[in-house]
């Protein structure tokens, strides 16, 4: 293949015309192959290829309100307002041409994949710096593995449907429009592949200058080559393996990469925690741009102080999965009775103001640190309601998800009440305050990730209850939240539990993955849809 043929597709992608897929994915016949050369010939032209890898980062749809699109079908979640699309999701009746944002995740993340072929066709014969080609192919191995993660997971899987399409540095240009592999495991095993090339060649974050902060490092890639391979097991238990050997190079690291929790779980959603011990790896932003995520599901319209979104809402099912004591739940959730400082306000929730916009009667305190004072607007987050960005970055995958991968590993291949397993929980459940007593089973592990890990952008409590195969029977039960009533002279009274949403049903033949977008699906020859949609 001409090796510049990724960079004619990188080139559509910065004109605009990208918007619509990856250069129009698996459609480039019209382009034809490139005819000239030497596009990139400098270390500042590398440079500002490896900075472009980052182009998917601050869109509503790719963290913003995207893909939790799909983890609202979990029963930690309601859709907090009127979405007539949204609710066909959560429903799982939702068709491939729905409007939801969650479509642009196919074709921005297969841009970035191309962005990634770019660099791994072309870098490596360049005669640059070796410390600039060293860190432009790691960091394009990176990224085209993280880009798969990020959809493999939701289309595709080891049965009917079969993998995403593969499309490397190698493809000649005529296969572009390639077919889907016959199972997901060929990307898991390519993401896993990726990662560790690029771990071999990413510095330790130690090494990283500070203004480097943020970019990929080692345990970055190790840790989302366990996260690749805890979702491969569910189909081929060899992959556990993967998950211990990289969570273990992560638990191994001393000094200052050494991982541990951060000691205050209430404080780990602020700004400051944005570096701490738990650190692995996060999508930045300032208070002009950045993750739309933070306050989209706080109270809709924001009282009339700041607009926030309200579109996704905490169930009473995920509030009773705490134990008393948990100081995880107030720290997440929001609830009736409770105060918090919001653009200035002390808001004294379903009392002053009474006004609850949420389904739940509940919302989600996790990520508003940022919106406390008004006089932050501009500093701490962006002025505009409309855009929400903060300077607290959104996690990804943090220490916390180490522990409980390795746990549920441990419980998974060598039995409950493995030793291991509970000196790693227990690690998680003494910072939420609670005895560290856990039994490793595979019940404590469930619930553990669900309160550790509730309402984060990743992982995904929809894709545990999937690959743990429990979805069909949790997805069975009506969802729950609370109705506040005050007494006559407006002082809180109580709650009522109240049924918030109907049981739905959950095909596992047809439900474990969701339609690829119809847009993507007729811009191919080959793209086969989901089956069912």
């Amino acid at each position: 293949m001409n090796k510049i043929s990724y960079i004619i597709i990188a080139l559509i992608a910065i004109s605009g015309m990208a918007l619509s897929g990856c250069s129009k994915f698996l459609e480039f016949e019209s382009y034809g192959p490139p005819t000239y050369e030497n596009y990139w010939k400098t270390d500042d032209d590398v440079r500002a290829a490896v900075d472009g890898l980052s182009f998917w980062q601050a869109r509503e749809g790719i963290d913003g309100r995207g893909l939790m699109w799909f983890e609202n079908c979990s029963d930690n979640l309601v859709t907090g307002r009127s979405q007539s699309e949204g609710d066909q999701i959560k429903n799982f009746q939702m068709s491939a041409d729905n409007g939801r944002d969650v479509r642009q995740n196919w074709p921005i993340m297969y841009q970035l994949i191309a962005k990634a072929n770019d660099i791994l066709a072309n870098v490596p014969d360049m005669k640059i710096t070796e410390g600039v080609k060293n860190n432009a192919v790691a960091q394009a191995h990176f990224y085209r593995a993280f880009a798969y993660l990020w959809l493999a997971p939701w289309y595709g899987d080891n049965g009917p449907n079969g993998g995403l399409p593969i499309v490397t540095e190698a493809t000649a240009f005529e296969d572009l429009d390639a077919p889907r592999p016959a199972s997901v495991l060929e990307n898991y095993d390519m993401i896993i592949s990726d990662l560790t090339k690029a771990a071999d060649l990413l510095p330790l974050m130690s090494q990283q200058a500070k203004a480097d902060w943020g970019r990929p490092h080692k345990a970055a890639a190790w840790a989302f080559a366990a996260r690749a391979a805890l979702y491969a097991a569910q189909f081929d238990a060899k992959y556990y393996q993967t998950v211990l050997d990289m969570t273990g190079k992560i638990m191994a690291l001393s000094g200052s990469d050494k991982r541990e929790l951060y000691s205050n779980y209430q404080n780990l959603f602020t700004e400051s925690a944005n570096y701490s011990s738990e650190y692995i790896f996060s999508i930045q932003g300032t208070a002009v741009e950045g993750p739309k995520f933070a306050g989209m599901s706080f109270q809709n319209g924001g009282w009339g102080h700041y607009n926030t979104w309200g579109y996704f809402q905490p169930t009473y099912e995920l509030f009773s999965a705490y134990e008393s004591g948990d100081v995880r739940r107030d720290a997440t959730i929001l609830f009736p009775n409770q105060h918090i400082e919001f653009y200035g306000q002390n808001i004294h929730f379903g009392v002053k103001p009474e006004a609850i916009s949420s389904t739940s009667g509940m919302t989600f305190r996790k990520w508003m640190h940022p919106f406390r004072k008004k006089e932050d607007a501009g500093i701490y987050f962006s002025t505009n309601g409309n855009n929400q960005s903060t300077r607290m970055s959104i996690p990804l995958i943090r220490y916390a998800d180490i522990l409980l991968m390795r746990a549920e590993t441990l419980i998974w291949t060598k039995g409950e009440g493995d030793e291991e397993a509970k000196r790693l929980i227990n690690q998680v459940r003494e910072r939420a305050g609670l005895p560290q007593n856990s039994s490793a089973t595979k019940a404590q592990l469930m619930n553990e990730r669900r309160c550790e890990l509730a309402f984060e952008y990743q992982p995904s409590r929809h894709l545990d209850l999937v690959r743990w195969k429990t979805a069909q029977q949790e997805y069975a039960k009506p969802l729950h939240g609370v109705k506040t009533h005050l007494k006559s002279d407006g002082s809180f009274d109580r709650v009522e539990v109240v049924e918030i949403w109907p049981a739905r049903t959950f095909n596992p033949g047809i439900h474990h993955v969701f339609p690829i977008p119809q847009a993507d699906i007729s811009k191919s020859k080959n793209l086969k849809q989901n089956q069912g949609y």
